[in-house]
């Protein structure tokens, strides 16, 4: 196998199961060029042809063979049961070596792992989590699998690189003719923005519901005059694991800390002041904390942001409603207040990958947040970034939109500095998912280290009194308090490619020695 030293100093083969591969060039040297693959056209006459009796009348009408690439999205997150269902359906039609290309799996996919072993499931392009990971890191693929971000999916899905035979849409809402959303219903879920590309580019097109309602069902995120088929199913998930009641703050008094210093860095640096200041935070609890400490400096200041990106919750609802901010752009809902909110405040935008996240686009909406707040697994010297594996090796998370929001004005990385007894701040990462020059402050409970690269930052911060140190003063920290990691062995196959969001592949995942 021929190797290439890619721009970030990892071994990228030249071709990988027949397949040629691009090395990472750089965040920005990819200028796009090419154009978009042409969608199928089927003139469809007579339109209650669309409703199927039953999801197996919906398969069969797809002709679904053994090798095609099947697709499903992850708005309904832990509760879906229509990943499960389709590959349980496959199993018992006897098909093999079927290619999954989910937007993100769950741990409720675990139910998965038998059918990657007995061969129904070939490997995964989209994104991997916890026992389908496992399996992954195990060399249970037949094929070496391709984790992608939401945003590089979609390029994937639009460029042609990633080609969809079927895609099963589950729509909370849906009418005969296919007009479908994620806002009502018992399986609501708000937001339903993952699944646009699969609708328009895949080869056939299935929207599946557990809530058929009279045409016009408005409004619409997948369009009817995309969709094949419609099925109604009895049930499509579980609305106590689709989105909580509840989305906590943290409570670790470390975690709080870390949430407090990344947004005093947003205020002494000064971005909040800056003209038409945005940003973005995820929904774990320290997202949600940095969401509290942000709005109290912003109510002193009297600072209003233009939006602010979601995947949304209960807080960042409250902001909205208060004032704080004028718009949420949002691609996820996280919890009830979110799902109810997206439906009822015109302020909040229903959005996709297209609009936000998109490399291969005339712009998205990355580049125009002044900030974002992420989490990480692993940050090293260079202020690579790992979000994939754990130090051990292990493949347990996908990319979800890390590499495409790193792309922010000033991408803060908040991860405390021991995991357990296990350092997050390495000599190099074990996984490289973005570049260290997307990376410009690494925000720790002991201290935070800007990327030299961002000289403006550094300047801004001088006179600060936030506990400012260098990335290597923050690694000597944490080898005096869990000492050097041991590293993972590895057998010679490589199991996975980690592209980035432009095409190119930035790193790679090789099989565990177990």
């Amino acid at each position: 196998m021929k190797m290439i030293r890619n721009a970030v100093g990892r071994m990228i083969p030249d071709e990988i199961d027949g397949k040629k591969l691009k090395p990472f060039m750089g965040a920005h040297e990819d200028h796009g060029g090419g154009s978009k693959v042409g969608p199928p056209i089927r003139a469809i006459v007579d339109y209650k042809d669309k409703l199927c009796s039953s999801l197996d009348e919906a398969i069969d009408a797809c002709n679904i063979k053994n090798g095609m690439t099947v697709s499903f999205h992850h708005h309904l997150r832990d509760g879906d049961y229509l990943g499960n269902m389709l590959i349980e359906k496959f199993a018992e039609r006897g098909l093999k070596d079927i290619v999954l290309a989910p937007s993100a799996l769950f741990p409720v996919h675990e139910a998965m792992v038998k059918y990657i072993e007995n061969g129904v499931i070939s490997h995964i392009e989209g994104s991997m989590n916890g026992a389908v990971g496992r399996a992954c890191s195990l060399g249970k693929m037949k094929k070496a699998c391709v984790l992608r971000s939401h945003g590089g999916r979609y390029r994937a899905i639009q460029d042609g690189d990633l080609h969809i035979d079927a895609a099963f849409i589950a729509a909370p809402v849906a009418d005969p003719h296919g007009n479908a959303s994620g806002q009502l219903g018992p399986s609501a879920c708000g937001v339903l923005g993952y699944s646009l590309a699969d609708s328009l580019y895949a080869d056939h097109v299935v929207v599946v519901t557990d809530n058929l309602v009279p045409f016009p069902n408005y409004p619409w995120t997948i369009r009817g005059g995309n969709v094949d088929y419609v099925c109604q199913v009895e049930k499509l998930g579980d609305p106590e694991k689709i989105v909580s009641g509840t989305t906590r703050i943290t409570r670790s008094p470390a975690r709080l800390l870390i949430a407090e210093y990344a947004a005093r860095v947003v205020r002494d640096t000064g971005i909040m002041d800056e003209p038409n200041f945005s940003f973005q935070a995820g929904a774990g609890g320290t997202s949600l904390a940095f969401l509290k400490y942000i709005g109290a400096i912003m109510r002193e200041k009297g600072v209003k942001a233009d939006f602010v990106r979601g995947g949304s919750t209960k807080y960042m609802v409250d902001m909205l409603e208060e004032g704080l901010i004028k718009f949420i752009v949002d691609l996820q809902c996280f919890d009830i207040p979110a799902v109810e909110s997206v439906s009822k405040n015109p302020r909040h935008i229903e959005s996709d990958p297209f609009t936000s996240y998109n490399y291969h686009s005339k712009g998205n909406l990355v580049t125009r947040a002044k900030t974002a707040v992420l989490g990480a697994t692993e940050v090293d010297l260079d202020f690579n970034v790992n979000v994939n594996t754990h130090s051990d090796g292990w493949l347990l998370h996908g990319i979800g939109g890390f590499a495409d929001v790193s792309d922010s004005g000033c991408t803060i990385i908040a991860a405390p500095l021991l995991r357990g007894r296990v350092a997050s701040i390495v000599d190099s990462v074990t996984t490289i998912t973005s570049p260290g020059e997307l990376t410009d402050v690494i925000v720790t409970e002991r201290g935070i280290a800007v990327n030299p690269r961002r000289e403006d930052l550094i300047e801004s911060l001088k006179g600060s009194d936030l506990p400012l140190k260098s990335i290597e003063e923050l690694r000597q920290i944490a080898v005096d308090l869990a000492g050097q990691a041991e590293k993972p062995e590895y057998e010679d196959r490589i199991v996975a490619l980690i592209e980035y969001r432009d095409g190119t592949v930035i790193d790679t995942v090789k099989q565990l020695k177990v």
